[in-house]
């Protein structure tokens, strides 16, 4: 038996039971299972472990019962000693975690940095999603029918016969049944115009059916092996210029109808006569192509006589170059009988003009094409780009169970869903629904008319005719512009253009009362540059400030062409042409 020095003050315990003879000592027994669980979470080679086992006398069931009550192992000043060893072991852990946690982060935020500084470096990441945009846009441009979009319009003089153009046009592509041409037919002989029949077609309206003039925009389809067309009939009085000017700011092709009759091309040509405002107007509302065509070619004062085309051909062709035209590349010249359907789709019979097939066959007028279709199906039209943002003129709205917007997509691709902005107000909605052609599709592509459904509280006072649908980013909304004109025409009790000058501002289908504020540099037609002219007079290129009565959405000529153009009106008239060269610079939000 050994005897410990260190053991503790022997002291009577008060909760101990009392003893009898020959009775059991009433001690707790603990359940096997807990000492055993005790057991097996403690570790041997744990120093403090160790030294309670020895104090326990190598007794492992009494040493785990000291254990677990740890208020008494204190009175053991070995098991003073491993714990305060314990917390100094504890404390140069702590400090080595810190250190370590230090090392972590430094080598994390270097890990950080180097991958900012590969995305700000390589623009792999702005050109995956410019790829993916892409490839999206091109999936876009393969559904739905492949053929390009044309709209044409018809312009020229009154009574040139464009509206009887248009109707045989969508007869003989079969787009108006037998049945319906007998009832106009019977209908025109009704008003003593029995060769009205074809112009009933397009002109729907009791009134111009009655005077024979149009005065809205007429609006059809046709289709052709090759492409899917949109006929806009533009009125030809001066009365309604306004409206073939919102005809004209959809259209990709201009077609130039002019009367071959003996009198009838002079009134239309000579000043005041509406051809040569037609033409000038149409270039400046961006149309790619003018195709002449020579109407009435089998009058009985004309029977396709060859003089009388190249008489008229010759008369135009220096005027449309002064307007701007390409001669060589973007007009065409084509002699056609609107109302017998002579080189529309058919050639016209040799016996009757047996000249044409010679010029085509030498490639005379620009084309090598006899028909008119067949010319239209050849032309390629540029710069209609899918991939550019959004942006839609919208031409008009109604309410059909919602605000319906309509318009045609200048650039980018259309979808329902998307999120949109309207310009100048800035306001954003979503599109629900697109139509074309009264048929809802899944996208629309630059060229295409639409109709537009738009969500989000939109209302008829939200959107008008002049805004822009955008997607960012928006297109810019300003009242003052600095431009180039080309002084075309004056009102006559005004013959001199100085600051000050008032005149209608028409810009795709926005119009708007506008002043001349300031005069910078004018050129004459002799190329001498005058720089802070006091005034300027016809024949004259003026680059000038001005300013609008009120916010219009417009952008620079070289940014979107189809917005930067203008047309300046006044008094019934067109007197000026022009393209924005700068706008204000933008304010900061």
């Amino acid at each position: 038996m050994s005897f410990n020095a260190n053991a503790s003050e022997w002291k009577p315990s008060v909760a101990a039971a009392s003893w009898s003879p020959g009775g059991a000592v009433a001690s707790p027994v603990p359940a096997p299972s807990a000492v055993q669980e005790s057991n097996d979470s403690i570790d041997e080679s744990d120093p403090l472990w160790k030294v309670v086992l020895k104090i326990a006398g190598g007794d492992k069931e009494k040493a785990t019962n000291m254990i677990n009550n740890p208020d008494s192992l204190l009175q053991y000043p070995e098991v003073a000693e491993v714990l305060e060893a314990g917390d100094a072991v504890a404390m140069d852990t702590d400090d080595d975690w810190e250190n370590k946690n230090a090392e972590q982060d430094e080598a994390l935020a270097q890990e950080v940095e180097t991958k900012m500084q590969i995305e700000e470096e390589t623009p792999s990441v702005a050109v995956v999603k410019k790829v993916e945009e892409k490839e999206v846009v091109e999936q876009i441009l393969t559904e739905g029918d492949p053929r390009e979009h044309l709209n044409l319009v018809f312009i020229g003089h009154v009574d040139a016969g464009k509206s009887t153009l248009s109707g045989n046009i969508l007869y003989i592509t079969e787009n108006v049944d037998k049945r319906t041409i007998e009832k106009y037919e019977r209908e025109a002989k009704e008003l003593n115009r029995e060769s009205w029949f074809l112009a009933f077609i397009m002109d729907t309206n009791e009134e111009e059916r009655a005077k024979g003039k149009t005065v809205e925009v007429g609006r059809a389809t046709f289709n052709t092996d090759v492409k899917r067309y949109t006929i806009l009939d533009a009125p030809g009085h001066k009365n309604y210029v306004p409206n073939m000017i919102m005809g004209a700011s959809q259209a990709d092709v201009g077609v130039l109808v002019i009367s071959a009759r003996k009198g009838e091309f002079e009134t239309g040509f000579d000043r005041g006569g509406q051809t040569r405002e037609h033409a000038m107007l149409a270039k400046t509302l961006g149309v790619s192509y003018l195709v002449v065509v020579i109407n009435k070619m089998d009058d009985p004062t004309v029977q396709w006589d060859k003089k009388r085309f190249d008489e008229c051909v010759t008369k135009i062709r220096p005027f449309l170059k002064g307007c701007g035209y390409v001669i060589k590349k973007e007009v065409k010249f084509i002699p056609i009988s609107g109302l017998s359907g002579a080189n529309i789709k058919d050639e016209v019979d040799k016996k009757d003009c047996p000249w044409w097939s010679k010029c085509v066959a030498a490639g005379d007028n620009n084309t090598n094409i006899p028909t008119l279709i067949g010319l239209l199906d050849s032309l390629v039209i540029k710069g209609r780009d899918p991939i550019a943002p959004l942006r839609i003129p919208v031409l008009d709205r109604y309410v059909d169970r919602g605000t319906i917007a309509m318009g045609k997509v200048e650039s980018g691709v259309l979808r329902p869903g998307m999120k949109i902005t309207m310009a100048p107000t800035r306001n954003k909605y979503k599109i629900d629904t697109v139509w074309v052609n009264e048929e809802p599709v899944s996208s629309a592509r630059p060229g295409e008319n639409v109709l537009i459904k738009l969500g989000g509280g939109c209302g008829t006072e939200d959107v008008l005719k002049g805004y822009v649908i955008c997607s960012d980013p928006p297109c810019r909304s300003v009242s003052k512009v600095i431009c180039q004109i080309a002084l075309m025409d004056m009102p006559e009790n005004t013959r001199i253009f100085t600051a000050g000058f008032q005149a209608m501002f028409h810009s795709h289908t926005c119009e708007e009362e506008c002043t001349v504020v300031k005069l910078f540099e004018t050129t004459n037609a002799k190329g001498v540059v005058n720089k802070i002219p006091r005034f300027a007079h016809v024949g004259m290129k003026i680059i000038c400030m001005i300013e609008l009565d009120r916010t219009v959405p417009v952008e620079t000529y070289d940014d979107y062409p189809f917005l930067g153009r203008f047309t300046l009106r006044t008094e019934g008239k067109t007197i000026a042409i022009g393209k924005i060269l700068k706008l204000p610079p933008k304010k900061e939000d």
